[in-house]
């Protein structure tokens, strides 16, 4: 590799909950650079999901993470010529990209809804996604799903 990995750069956590994982959700939501609008949506969205929580131990946050957690996938497949044929292998997923993952289908199926302002459809995805529905886990298990599908190719595995 004539290249060297780029450096991680290291995130400011966000001002409200202290976190760099909002921070790094935030950036990933937001458009044209207005960081400001990014997290006035999260922190509406977050409010929303307090009002509409169904248990009271946890908190808007907790609930966002446990939103981001049930998201993830753990395997995914990719796709390797081998002869002259295209295998999809299933492979394990490196945790910061489970994470990053898991926030871009978040943020892409929110969008995709139709509530009335961004916070709206931000809040819904997340307390469908904590109680394991909404299109962001049905994306995630037809992932899971076309990997166990592919398994007999995991032997082609670089």
């Amino acid at each position: 590799m004539r290249k060297r990995q780029a450096k991680k750069r290291p995130l400011l956590p966000d001002p409200k909950f202290n976190d760099q994982l909002v921070t790094r959700f935030v950036n990933m939501m937001m458009w044209d650079g207005k960081k400001s609008v990014a997290f006035k949506i999260f922190y509406d969205a977050i409010a929303i999901v307090e009002e509409k929580k169904q248990d009271e131990e946890k908190s808007g946050l907790e609930i966002w993470k446990d939103a981001l957690s049930n998201v993830m996938p753990h395997v995914e497949v990719r796709s390797r010529r081998v002869g002259g044929a295209t295998f999809q292998i299933p492979m394990q997923i490196r945790p910061d990209r489970k994470v990053s993952t898991a926030m871009k289908w978040l943020i892409s199926f929110s969008r995709k809804r139709n509530e009335k302002s961004m916070a709206a459809k931000l809040a819904a995805e997340i307390l469908a996604a904590a109680k394991e529905e909404g299109a962001a886990v049905k994306k995630r298990v037809d992932t899971h799903k076309m990997a166990e599908a592919n398994k007999a190719f995991s032997h082609f595995r670089f």
